[in-house]
Formats: structure tokens, C-alpha cells, sequence
């Protein structure tokens, strides 16, 4: 007699047996389930536990029995383990007896239950365990470190390229370095900050002058940082070094957010391209400068709003605050880039952050510890002036420095929104009346090559996904044109003269400056030009003879390269324009270094 659809059978063992039809392949399926009594869970050896329906195929439906063994084959108990129903090392589970049609119903004897068949009696049960594999056979699935592991090969590209941009600027550093090039009174400056930040002491800088805290010229306090790593190697060459880091790490990350949009091969170039891009190779040129922090900082803001990871790239971007006045207001741009991207306005925050930065900064704290009482920089900025007469703003060394930008991306770069954290460091540049800040060399083009290659990635992201199709169709070779650009531009950039060393690194008079640093002992007092400074300052406490300055120990000069007026003349003329009264007599002079010292009493 069949069953009917739905009915449950019970055994004597306590086992259920729920006859359910698939109305999609016709046959009955037999689900068999231990009742509240027993220890739960699914029989072993079930149809529904070997994860098919049952082989037997009849008109009727499957009916209970009286012995599980009768149906299984094996005997039936409770589940004991994870792996009671899984195979083992890649063994097949055992197909499930066959069920006969028709049998009895469930309070039959179990003699009228037919057999299940020599053939299914002689396969292995799938958790039998003479047939299972060992537990210690099987490995364990481990999705931390399967996570780990993979993140650590997608980093491998990147870390690469990052740790090659470090070394070929460092490589550039030392020629420099070796050959005496100083380029301003910069790494001074930020050499004497690192000291006393070393010394847990505040950044009181006499290169600046007697008593001058830095923190009154710029706002950087993110500066600190500097403080362990030159405790650890109190080398001004040190600094130099951390910059080029810091220039490898954006060009990693760079990296790292170019492979998932262009491919390894084409995201490598990409990275290496932005890592040795016109702006970063013209601050390495000119030696660090606190720009240095914001670099990374703004590729890994970018580079997470890109994956959306808002959080990352929220913190990154409220970071820059701290590294320059200027840039809290870069900040407030990005929080309105974020905002909109994310469709969260609560990072919106970001913004009213960055603005309070820069108003705290510039309002508060700069004119609190400038000796005159002011932001030192403010005055470089008129921006009546500058729109009471917009035709003038235009100058080519402008127009030279956006070409570049555009020029370098393919140009794909204004696609994307990116492009407006550029504007505020733009607009400042461009509205100053100083030429110096128009053009792309120095150092102050260094934060807009993560945020260009950056917008480039982006760009050709969303190029792709737009509804213009020539847009679309361009976006497969925006970044060869970019890469083309920046790959012609090699031979106008710094680290081209690493190809004719003898030509750009000449230094005919190293030996000169050799042995005018001999002169000078540890410790000492020294008064100087730019020539030599950062080859004293690790050592000596060293004032710019530009100040009012207290007599000190030794004045050196460079009258070749220095800095001083030709007009000043010799080292003891300086020393009467600078100490009126005071007699200086001359204890070196080589090759245009001049050096003398006061007359004891």
C-alpha cells in the first residue's frame, strides 16, 4: 500500500520517515529525521544527508521500516561529529539504498521490507570509519589566513614599485649629498625642528633666528614625527631619506589602486609613472619639506574613496591638517568630494574640520608664535588685487604647470571629481603675486601628482561605466598617452642627470669643503650662508647670518654659492656689517669658503 504524500512513519528505533514528491523530477524523496526523543539531526545515511535523492526510482512512494539498518544497509545513530555527513579527502558518499515501491507500511515486521540488493550492500558508507579518511588528513579551512595570504600577494607588486621609487630618489640624494649641492636653507631648518623634536623639546629654530619657534612660520605639527627617526640616526642626510620613503609609499599606493582598474602590467607603469612624476622628482630636487607627510596621505584618502572605504580615507584626508596651514583647506574640499561620492553627508565633517583648521591655524596659532605677531604668509596672497585685474593672473609658467597636469594623466584625469581637491593649492599658487610659486619646479606641485594620478584612475573608472561612447572607447588608452607623456619628460627631470654624473655631479670643490668643515669643532656657535649649512647643523648650533644673531664662535661663508651679497665682500667685511665692533680674524680660507672666527679679548 503507498503512503500518501506528507505522512509520516515512525520505526521502532524512533527514527521518522516524511514521504515528500518533487513536482519537478516526479520521483518520491524520502527524508528521514530522529523524533524529539532522540539526539537530533539528520539520519545518517539518508537521501536527503548524502546530498541527492534516493537511487530508487518507483510509482509509489517510499515507505518507513521497521529497522533502519533494513534501509541503510548500516546501522543508525545520532550525528557525533562535523564530518558524519562530509567526505573525506575527496571520497564519493555512498549512493542511498533503494527504496522498493509499494512495501509495507510502517508497523510491518521488518522480514517484509525486501533487501536492499547485494549491489548497494557492497558500497562503503560514506561515514563509515573503516572507509573515512583521518580527521588529521584533512585540512582545516583557515579564511584568516587565506585572507592574509592574499593580501599579501596583492601587496607584492606595489611594495615593490614603492621600495623602487625609494631607492632611485635616494640614489639621487646622495650624489646630491656627496657633492655638496644645497639647494636652501630648507633642510636646515627642518633638520634643527627634528633635533628638538628628538630632544622633547618644542622646535625652537635659530636658522629662523634666536629663539624662533617654527610652529609660528608654518602649522605642521604632524612634523613630530620626525622626532624618533632622527633620534635614531641625528643625520640632516636622514631627512632626505624619510622623504623618499614617503614619496614610495604614495607611489605603492598609487600602485595598489591601479591594478584592479588597468591590470598588473599596465597598473605597475602607472605606479611607477606617478611615483617618479615631474612634481615629486622637483621636491626631491629641492630636499625635504614638510609636503613630504601630505603626499602619501592624499593617495591613500583617495585611493580608499575609491574602494569605499570612507572611514580611511576620511581620517587620511583630516590628517593633512596638521602638515601645512594651506592644506585644511584641501581638506574641506576632499570632505565635499567624499560626501557627495558616498552619498553620506555626515562627512560633510571632514569639511567643517578642515576649515576650522585653517582658520585655527592661520587666526590663532601662527600669529601666537610668530615673533611679529602675524601669519608670515598671509601677505603673499591678495586676492583683491588679483581679481580687481583677472587678465593678468595669466602667465605661461601657469599655463605651463596645468599642461602638465593634464598632460601627464591623458587627460582622462577631469573626468573625475578628484580634480577639485587640486583647486585649493592651485588657487593659492596661481592668485600670489610671487612667480616663484607659478611654475612646476620646487617643491609645490609635490601634492597635486597623487591627487592627478589618482583622478586618472578614477577617470578612466568611470569613462568606462558612463554613456558617452567615445569617452568609453578613449579610456582603454588614456593611460598610454599619460604614461607617453611622462615617459618623454624623463630626460627634462632631476633624475636624468643621474645618467651623466660627471657633468651634474662634478664637485670640483668637494675636497674645498672638506676641509672648511675640519675647521669648525662640535658644538660650536657658527654663524653661515647657505653653502654648508646642512653639513653643520647636525653637529653645531648654527644661526643665518641674514638675522640679528648673537656673536658667535665661527662665520663661515660660500662666496661662490652661498646666498651673500657679492657686494658684502670678504668673510671679515660681513663679519663688520653684521658685529658692528667686533674683531674677526680669518682661520680658513679654500676655493671660495672663508672662514674666521672672534678675536679672544
Amino acid at each position: 500500500m503507498r503512503a500518501p504524500e506528507g505522512v509520516r512513519g515512525r520505526t521502532p528505533g524512533g527514527v521518522c520517515v516524511v514521504v515528500e514528491r518533487d513536482a519537478s523530477t516526479g520521483p518520491e524523496r524520502a527524508r528521514r529525521r530522529h523524533d524529539i526523543s532522540g539526539t537530533g539531526g539528520p539520519v545518517a545515511g539518508s537521501a536527503r544527508s548524502t546530498g541527492g535523492p534516493s537511487p530508487g526510482r518507483g510509482t509509489g512512494g517510499a515507505v518507513s521500516s521497521p529497522d533502519p539498518a533494513a534501509v541503510t544497509g548500516r546501522a543508525v545513530g545520532p550525528k557525533t561529529g562535523p564530518d558524519d555527513h562530509a567526505p573525506g579527502d575527496g571520497q564519493r558518499r555512498a549512493p542511498a539504498p533503494v527504496l522498493a515501491a509499494d512495501a509495507p507500511a510502517a508497523d510491518a515486521p521488518a522480514a517484509d521490507v525486501p533487501a536492499a540488493g547485494d549491489a548497494a550492500t557492497d558500497v562503503p558508507a560514506a561515514d563509515d570509519p573503516a572507509t573515512r579518511a583521518p580527521a588529521s588528513d584533512v585540512p582545516a579551512a583557515d579564511p584568516a589566513r587565506a585572507g592574509a595570504s592574499s593580501t599579501a600577494r596583492g601587496w607584492l607588486l606595489p611594495a615593490g614599485v614603492g621600495l623602487a621609487v625609494a631607492l632611485a630618489f635616494t640614489a639621487y640624494s646622495v650624489a646630491q649629498w656627496q657633492t655638496f649641492v644645497v639647494r636652501s636653507w630648507d633642510l636646515g631648518i627642518f633638520t634643527q625642528l627634528a633635533a628638538r623634536y628628538a630632544a622633547l623639546e618644542s622646535p625652537v629654530v635659530h636658522i629662523k633666528g634666536p629663539e624662533y619657534n617654527l610652529l609660528g612660520d608654518h602649522f605642521h605639527p604632524l612634523l613630530v614625527l620626525l622626532g624618533p627617526v632622527y633620534a635614531a640616526f641625528p643625520h640632516a642626510f636622514t631627512l632626505l631619506v624619510v622623504q623618499n620613503v614617503l614619496f614610495g609609499v604614495a607611489a605603492a599606493v598609487v600602485t595598489w589602486a591601479a591594478v584592479p582598474v588597468l591590470g598588473r602590467v599596465t597598473g605597475g607603469l602607472v605606479g611607477v609613472a606617478a611615483g617618479l612624476s615631474w612634481g615629486l622628482q622637483s621636491a626631491v630636487e629641492a630636499q625635504f619639506h614638510e609636503i613630504a607627510f601630505a603626499v602619501p596621505l592624499l593617495a591613500v584618502s583617495l585611493a580608499a574613496a575609491m574602494r569605499e572605504r570612507w572611514r580611511t580615507a576620511a581620517v587620511a584626508g583630516a590628517l593633512l591638517v596638521l602638515v601645512k596651514e594651506d592644506l585644511g583647506l584641501t581638506t574641506a574640499v576632499l570632505g565635499v568630494v567624499l560626501a557627495w561620492r558616498a552619498r553620506r553627508p555626515a562627512l560633510l565633517l571632514l569639511t567643517a574640520w578642515g576649515v576650522g583648521g585653517f582658520l585655527l591655524a592661520t587666526r590663532v596659532v601662527l600669529p601666537l608664535l610668530n615673533p611679529d605677531g602675524e601669519w608670515a604668509y598671509g601677505s603673499r596672497l591678495d586676492l583683491a588685487a588679483a581679481l580687481a585685474d583677472p587678465l593678468a593672473l595669466y602667465d605661461p609658467a601657469k599655463g605651463h604647470t596645468l599642461w602638465l597636469l593634464v598632460v601627464v594623466t591623458g587627460g582622462i584625469a577631469l573626468r573625475s571629481p578628484f580634480v577639485l581637491v587640486a583647486g585649493p593649492t592651485l588657487a593659492w599658487r596661481f592668485l600670489s603675486p610671487e612667480p616663484g610659486y607659478w611654475g612646476p619646479t620646487w617643491h609645490y606641485s609635490a601634492v597635486l601628482m597623487p591627487i592627478a594620478f589618482m583622478a586618472m584612475l578614477d577617470g578612466v573608472d568611470r569613462a568606462r561605466r558612463g554613456r558617452v561612447r567615445w569617452l568609453r572607447h578613449y579610456s582603454r588608452y588614456a593611460p598610454v598617452v599619460g604614461l607617453t607623456a611622462c615617459l618623454m619628460l624623463l630626460p627634462q627631470l632631476p633624475l636624468w642627470q643621474l645618467t651623466n654624473p660627471g657633468l651634474h655631479f662634478g664637485a670640483p670643490r668637494a675636497q674645498a669643503a672638506r676641509d672648511t668643515l675640519a675647521t669648525i669643532p662640535d658644538g660650536a656657535v657658527v654663524e653661515t650662508d647657505v653653502g654648508l649649512m646642512s653639513y653643520l647643523v647636525d653637529r653645531t648650533d648654527v644661526y643665518y647670518l641674514g638675522n640679528r644673531n648673537p656673536v658667535p664662535d665661527y662665520l663661515l661663508v660660500d662666496r661662490q654659492s652661498g646666498g651673500v651679497p657679492q657686494e658684502w665682500g670678504d668673510v671679515l667685511q660681513v663679519a663688520e656689517i653684521l658685529h658692528p665692533g667686533v674683531p674677526f680674524e680669518v682661520v680658513h680660507v679654500q676655493d671660495g669658503y672663508e672662514v674666521a672666527r672672534p678675536v679672544a679679548d
